[in-house]
């Protein structure tokens, strides 16, 4: 006999059981995704009984108008992140140099150069599962490096770099735990541990990022709301002009950096 597949109140049912808050938003996905009735059971059993993030059992995202690639083991991209990309968008002139640090997917990359027209895209990670699935999604239309920080990138872009977009985990370490489960169990705790005040990464990348823009460069961290001040202090301590935008519709906050360096401009 031919195996049918769960009608779409069956897969709700079992998300909203499992708690799922959009149920009904997800079993649509997961029925248009799934190829086979095996292949629905498994991705609901990876959702619903794992917990597992959506996006990860779809295998992509949707971001800023883009599907992204999101694979196992590799930090979904938020929508709060939306803020960080219009703010460096705003920021980014066509053929420009643009970093995507920590990037993970290199979701916050290729949508500032979906909106700002062609330019030097570099994306790097330290996480080996990250930088594999980035170079799904950069394709031809970047590079990809692997290694910490700035010790990822070709020395040819010391001085040159006119954009640097950082979204580094940024959330203090006993906060991880109330992170929801999906996050806190089913990804990498490098990409959400940011130290005792979640701010470890962020100063080790405001004090490298000097050598890396260009003298009118921007350097542009997703933070949080109540972060903010001590990231802008940070900026101010290594020579910058920092600046806060937030976002409350998106619970998003950004700082921006302008380098102090002779011929850097505000904006």
């Amino acid at each position: 006999m031919p195996v049918t597949r769960p009608s779409l109140d069956t897969v709700v049912a079992r998300l909203r059981a499992a708690g799922c808050v959009f149920a009904e938003d997800e079993a649509e996905l997961l029925l248009a995704t799934a190829t086979t009735p095996e292949q629905l059971d498994a991705m609901l059993a990876a959702r619903a009984d794992e917990g597992r993030p959506l996006e990860v059992v779809l295998g992509w995202a949707e971001f800023c108008g883009l599907r992204i690639l999101v694979d196992p083991g590799v930090f979904v991209p938020r929508r709060r992140s939306e803020l960080l990309v219009r703010e460096a968008a705003a920021r980014t002139r066509p053929g420009a140099v643009v970093v995507d640090l920590c990037c993970g997917t290199a979701a916050i990359g290729l949508a500032v150069a979906a909106v700002s027209g062609p330019v030097d895209l570099v994306a790097a990670d330290l996480a080996p599962a990250a930088v594999a699935c980035a170079r799904r999604n950069v394709g031809g239309r970047g590079r990809v490096f692997a290694g910490d920080l700035y010790a990822a990138l070709p020395a040819e872009l010391r001085g040159r770099v006119d954009v640097l977009v950082v979204n580094a985990p940024y959330v203090p370490t006993d906060e991880i735990r109330l992170m929801p489960p999906e996050a806190r169990d089913h990804e990498p705790r490098i990409t959400l541990d940011g130290g005792p005040d979640g701010l470890d990464v962020q100063r080790r990348i405001v004090a490298g990022a000097g050598d890396w823009l260009a003298p009118d460069g921007h350097l542009l961290i997703e933070t949080s709301a109540a972060q903010a001040p001590t990231t802008a202090t940070v900026f101010a301590a290594h020579g910058f002009r920092a600046q806060e935008r937030t976002d409350d519709d998106l619970e998003a906050t950004v700082v921006i950096g302008v380098s102090g360096r002779p011929g850097a401009v505000a904006g």
